[in-house]
């Protein structure tokens, strides 16, 4: 039997309790946990039976081998330092940093110390969207016409919705975009091979006054007066890939009945590939001859689809065993492993760059180049 990997945990609110969860389905032993502020720390690391970490300063004395970064976005450069200066392996929440200066430091950082660093991507892990790469790899699509779709929530639509994630001064200067459309733009390159060359966005702010303060991470209702929002509701995106594809995405917060549709088409000169994060359990694939719609099925297809794919037939599976499965290859990467698709600070800086150029584009009006890969 392996020794449990020693896991702390930085930010307790809704993400951070799926980090636990995930972790300790991964075998991981959570030993410690640091809130929003200290009184907030004893109360969640009582109800989770474990130490409460106080400070940053004292995260090291815990001797964690990951440490889980599941804070607001303006502090994850603070907690990656920390964590890397602790000894520990990385997990952090996306985006990686609230620009790609920061981002790139944290990737340089992480690469100095040789340490495991990863970025939940977690769609990645639906067992078709691997299956739809495998397909993408065997060239069973052809050259790539047109790569399009959208990602939609309703969470803000109501005037009264607020967040940390609106002030830019906590979560950086997007959060439509930077939120949901980091995970639309890397699941897009992820599966089709493409890569974004340069893009041209718009974004609006359709609720111009928010309440100043909420509990909640997701959807609450807040209190007090009603300050400026300074982030998008909503984006859209035109771009260009390095071998010359069209493509284009529409990022929504406030797109009422819609949760959290993140749904692409990718069209190729041979067939065409669907697939929507709400309905994981089918694809939709297209010829000139026919349609047809592919179940997930852990006995049939791509080694890496069955693979991750953990329940029989007909018993839904998503966003849950996705985080688990990201973590436990994490974990397996930590002890040595070398699983494929793992999601590191080397697509959060990819990621980093290409909101920088949104922000850039829908500032000035113009095309914005997307600097190189980060390796």
């Amino acid at each position: 039997m392996k020794k449990p990997l020693r896991i702390a945990i930085l930010g307790a609110g809704m993400i951070g309790q799926i980090h636990r969860r995930a972790a300790l389905l991964a075998g991981g032993e959570v030993i410690g946990v640091m809130a929003s502020s200290p009184a907030r720390s004893e109360e969640v690391a009582l109800q989770w039976n474990i130490a409460a970490i106080g400070s940053l300063d004292e995260l090291a004395a815990h001797c964690p081998d990951v440490v889980h970064i599941c804070s607001p976005n303006a502090l994850h450069a603070r907690h990656v330092e920390a964590a890397v200066a602790a000894g520990a392996h990385v997990i952090c929440e996306k985006p990686l940093a609230v620009g790609s200066d920061e981002a790139e430091r944290l990737f340089d950082l992480a690469a100095a110390h040789e340490k495991i660093a990863t970025v939940p991507f977690v769609y990645r892990f639906h067992p078709l969207v691997r299956e739809i790469r495998a397909r993408v790899i065997s060239g069973d699509f052809g050259n790539w016409q047109l790569l399009h779709g959208s990602y939609l929530q309703d969470w803000l639509l109501s005037p009264d919705a607020t967040s940390w994630r609106v002030d830019s001064a906590v979560g950086g200067p997007s959060r439509a975009f930077a939120d949901i459309g980091s995970h639309w733009c890397d699941l897009m390159e992820f599966v089709s091979g493409e890569r974004i060359a340069s893009l041209m966005a718009a974004m609006t702010t359709t609720v111009p006054e928010r309440p100043a303060s909420t509990s909640m991470t997701f959807g609450g209702e807040g209190s007090g007066p009603k300050v400026a929002v300074d982030t998008e509701d909503a984006a859209t995106i035109m771009f260009r890939t390095r071998s010359g594809v069209l493509g284009s995405a529409v990022i929504s917060q406030v797109s009422a009945g819609r949760k959290n549709r993140l749904w692409f088409e990718f069209d190729g000169a041979r067939q065409s590939v669907v697939f929507d994060q709400e309905n994981p359990e089918t694809i939709w694939l297209g010829s000139e001859a026919s349609v047809e719609m592919l179940q997930r099925d852990p006995g049939r297809g791509a080694a890496d689809a069955r693979r991750l794919s953990t329940l029989p037939p007909g018993h839904a599976q998503g966003y849950a065993q996705c985080f688990e499965n990201f973590v436990a290859d994490t974990y397996d990467a930590v002890r040595g492993g070398k699983p494929d698709g793992l999601p590191t600070f080397s697509d959060g800086l990819r990621s980093a760059r290409i909101i920088d150029a949104v922000i850039a584009s829908a500032r000035d009006g113009r095309w914005v180049d997307v600097p190189a890969d980060a390796i």
